[in-house]
């Protein structure tokens, strides 16, 4: 009977174990299973758009969402892939912003929003981008594709290609405009958008255009007015495009910045054009109340001095990198703790920039960033003339 009840004893103990190890198991899976299906938080709006996306210009982080990954026409919207590879030819020196440009007879067939360009009528870069950011101008637009690419068709092959290389997993493009008539696979989502907006706003010239609400062309006798009505009725406002069609409805991505927050509102499919502007300013409205960037400064008495060895230098200091700044709650913008984490020491040779430690910020419990502490210089490794010069000199003291 007494090793009945042992073995009884070691089969209750066997279950239990059994049952910790599922309980466990389980948890695990919850949290690295289904985690990344997890949608970011809808922001307390009264929202009538499809779908639409807060980030945060500077980190891409994700501030509120819904349906940020559901396909939908872009109409105008689309121009901002257009400008971006527009951008990237002037950074690259392909032509500047007094080159001029001549229309071909593509550009100048082109429907909907136009400047009536004729063809072979000449512009420079800096004008056809005033009627595209301001104007939201498909002739204009063309032009300036074929100045990039050589053809609207190899430009969109270009525009795909980028797509992909900045993570835009869910977007396809047919043509330069967004114009969808004929389109049928002419597709992107608020969080792609969001994330091309961005890279766009990384050339900060594109401000001298997107914030401007009225303009001329040809000597005062073509007048822009920009589509996008928050640049005269919204404090802050950045830019950055509109787009309406009857597939996609009314579009908008829309970009502000107040003092060091700079925030990115996309919203696709709203009934009307009035319904876009509430959501987007109704989502900037929220992103400035909830969140702010704070500057955060390494505090240099936590940094101290990392021995070296089998060097002529013994220790090095760490560079204290600048400022940088972090989008947190409003709520935690006073409890910015920070954590440093240096080496105990580092075996010569050390090359310039090499990470001897990190700092940890944290807002409440929550890490927000962490940044290197690098070195300054190189250090050689010790040769064996210096090795036995230093010998030699403790030896005769």
């Amino acid at each position: 009977m007494c090793n009945l009840n042992k073995i009884y004893g070691v089969i209750y103990l066997i279950k239990r174990i059994f049952r910790l190890l599922f309980s466990i198991c389980f948890s695990f899976s919850l949290v690295f299973c289904f985690s990344p299906f997890v949608k970011a938080a809808k922001a307390p709006i009264d929202e009538k758009s499809q779908s639409y996306i807060l980030m945060d210009a500077d980190s891409g982080k994700i501030l509120a969402a819904k349906d940020e990954n559901k396909k939908l026409y872009p109409a105008s919207v689309t121009k901002i892939m257009s400008l971006l590879l527009v951008a990237e030819a002037l950074d690259n020196g392909k032509f500047s912003f007094n080159t001029e440009l001549s229309a071909s007879p593509d550009a100048c067939s082109k429907g909907g929003s136009q400047i009536w360009l004729k063809e072979g009528e000449t512009m420079t870069v800096d004008d056809l981008l005033k009627a595209t950011v301001i104007g939201s101008a498909n002739d204009a637009c063309v032009v300036l594709a074929e100045a990039v690419a050589g053809s609207e068709s190899a430009f969109v092959s270009r525009m795909n290609e980028r797509a992909q290389e900045l993570g835009m997993k869910n977007t396809h493009f047919e043509n330069a405009t967004g114009l969808d008539d004929t389109a049928t696979n002419h597709l992107t989502t608020a969080k792609d958008i969001a994330i091309m907006s961005r890279a766009l706003l990384s050339h900060s010239w594109i401000t001298k255009y997107s914030t401007v609400w009225m303009d001329t062309l040809r000597n005062g006798e073509t007048e822009l007015t920009n589509t996008n009505k928050l640049v005269r009725f919204y404090d802050g406002c950045t830019g950055l495009k509109t787009g309406t069609t009857s597939k996609a409805g009314s579009c908008l991505s829309a970009s502000a910045k107040r003092d060091n927050t700079h925030l990115i509102a996309v919203v696709m499919g709203a009934p009307t054009s009035k319904d876009r502007f509430s959501d987007a300013k109704a989502l900037l409205n929220y992103g400035f109340a909830s969140f702010v960037n704070v500057p955060l400064l390494v505090d240099e008495s936590l940094v101290t001095e990392v021995h070296v060895k089998k060097a002529l230098e013994t220790s090095i200091k760490p560079v204290i990198p600048p400022t940088s700044l972090a989008l947190i709650n409003v709520a935690d913008a006073n409890k910015i703790e920070q954590k440093v984490t240096l080496a105990l020491d580092v075996t010569a040779p050390v090359v310039a920039g090499q990470v001897l430690g990190k700092v940890d910020f944290f807002a409440g419990n929550e890490l927000v960033k962490t940044v290197n502490l690098v070195a300054p210089d190189e250090i050689r490794e010790i040769s064996l003339l210096e090795c036995f010069k230093l010998f030699l000199s403790g030896v005769s003291k």
